[in-house]
């Protein structure tokens, strides 16, 4: 607020009005303190809040592994050969394979019989062509490539300014991708190659140029004239069937086999990968008890109201350890005793702990499979396992472990982790409503319209300081003006006394 009051310090009077009326005002500023005060707790509060929702969404996160067969039904595939690795899906069978590769799939390749350059100096691939060679500007060739479909034709034009980089560019633009083609400098020879392995052209070469003209620049002037190499498909045989593939990879029965090099009669098992079943429900329960550990922490911190949000003015007075200090207390019990929490907690640990009615299941309760409360008070239901239980459960049973822990049904056959989730995402539903997060404007959440109104009760009251430390300097200029106006009446009649005489 500009203030257009003249102001007079204590120069009559000989009192420092300035640092009078600086302490008048210390003592109207306190309710606004206060307001600041407030403003910082609160924000602080929505902070914390946002940080449980950050916590409470990363072990919802955790949900999905476990609420889809895979995390129960994943395979394992091992074998003692190197020359051919697999991978498996949930729908593999388990079983005893046998694999022999007598040949690997390969990329069909297209080499220069002779240098390019002649008897010149060797050939710059980044210079234009017509500076070699005058035939060719504006001149389109043509080569074949060939697929499951058969020959596929493709076209390039040379232009003046184009070089041999430029060209083997436009070789692979006009093929989209299905062949690329590079220039040697040792050699002084072109490759130019498929960019997918496999024979797709029985009768003959996978790189194929046009007749007479259309195709010279390829054979007279890159020099590929010779015999093609490779362009062949992977050959082997699965329990006695004997097969091919474009590819050095084949996919039966839900199982990748991957070939990296010829190999007679390698043996794959396939089985149940229990351990990552296992490990998928250690971690949920190490998440869980985790978020106990911090609600339980948040909950029930101390709140220290001696120590109060600090001011810009209190900490300029202040060391940065001190500051450090004091917050660290003024920072304690955010959420203490907070019922969102405690009640969205308590939710949680009833839907863990209440019976899945699996009819035709083996296990009905978390206990069933090894997972137990903690008998220590202190722990606040945290989950504690039973390892070789578990495992056994899993080992002998894992169809009726994916049902205690995954069903949607909304009967009391529903999943342990789907109760979970409908409290968590209630939970986190009613944290945002009154925290709001990074997405929401103020307007749009409880806290966010407090903050909005102690905002605005500053700015008011910010206002009124003003006016009072205006009507403080008129009051004193006032004062001023008096004393003055005496002194100078009594300097006057002084004056007159002393010239009476």
């Amino acid at each position: 607020m500009i203030n257009n009051t003249m102001r007079v310090s204590g120069l009559a009077s000989g009192m420092d009005t300035d640092q009078i009326i600086a302490d008048l005002m210390k003592a109207e500023r306190i309710p606004m303190t206060k307001m600041q005060q407030d403003q910082e707790w609160l924000t602080w509060q929505r902070d914390a809040y946002r940080e449980t929702n950050s916590k409470l969404s990363e072990f919802k996160n955790m949900f999905r592994d476990l609420k889809f067969s895979d995390a129960y039904q994943s395979k394992l595939v091992t074998t003692s050969a190197i020359g051919v690795t697999a991978s498996a899906t949930s729908a593999a069978k388990e079983g005893t394979h046998s694999i022999s590769v007598s040949q690997l799939a390969s990329k069909a390749m297209r080499v220069s019989e002779t240098g390019i350059s002649g008897d010149g100096e060797k050939i710059d691939p980044k210079e234009a062509l017509s500076a070699r060679f005058s035939d060719l500007s504006g001149k389109t060739f043509t080569f074949q490539t060939y697929n499951e479909d058969g020959p596929v034709p493709h076209e390039i034009t040379i232009n003046e300014d184009d070089s041999l980089n430029d060209v083997f560019k436009k070789i692979n633009e006009a093929s989209d991708g299905a062949v690329r083609a590079y220039y040697d400098a040792n050699s002084d020879k072109v490759f130019m190659e498929r960019t997918a392995s496999g024979d797709f052209n029985p009768d003959g070469a996978e790189i194929t140029f046009g007749d007479g003209d259309a195709g010279s620049f390829f054979t007279n002037t890159l020099k590929l004239t010779g015999e093609e190499f490779g362009g062949e498909d992977a050959v082997f045989t699965y329990n006695n069937v004997e097969l091919t593939s474009k590819e050095n990879s084949y996919t039966l029965d839900g199982v990748t086999y991957q070939f990296n090099q010829t190999v007679d009669n390698a043996v794959l098992n396939v089985r149940t990968d229990t351990q990552k079943t296992f490990d998928k429900i250690t971690e949920f329960v190490e998440k869980y008890n985790e978020l106990i550990e911090f609600t339980s922490e948040k909950t029930s911190e101390k709140r220290h109201r001696d120590f109060p949000p600090l001011t810009e003015e209190q900490k300029d007075d202040m060391t940065e350890r001190e500051i450090e200090l004091w917050e660290e207390k003024a920072k304690s019990g955010l959420l203490r005793s907070d019922n969102i929490i405690q009640s969205g907690m308590t939710g949680m640990r009833t839907a863990f702990y209440s019976d899945v009615q699996n009819e035709n299941g083996a296990f009905n309760r978390l206990a069933d499979i090894g997972i137990t409360t903690s008998t220590n008070y202190r722990d606040n239901g945290k989950l504690v396992i039973d390892e070789d239980k578990l495992r056994g459960a899993i080992e002998n049973n894992s169809e009726d472990v994916r049902r205690l822990f995954s069903n949607s049904a909304d009967d009391d056959s529903r999943g342990l982790v789907n109760r979970v989730e409908d409290n968590l995402d209630n939970m986190i539903s009613r944290i945002t409503d009154k925290a709001g997060n990074e997405n929401r404007t103020e307007q749009t959440y409880t806290m966010g319209r407090e903050l909005l109104g102690i905002e605005e009760r500053i700015t008011d009251f910010e206002r009124r300081l003003a006016q009072v430390e205006n009507r403080y300097y008129k009051q004193f200029t006032a004062m001023e003006t008096a004393i003055q106006r005496m002194n100078q009446q009594s300097a006057q009649l002084m004056n007159q006394l002393n010239g009476g005489q």
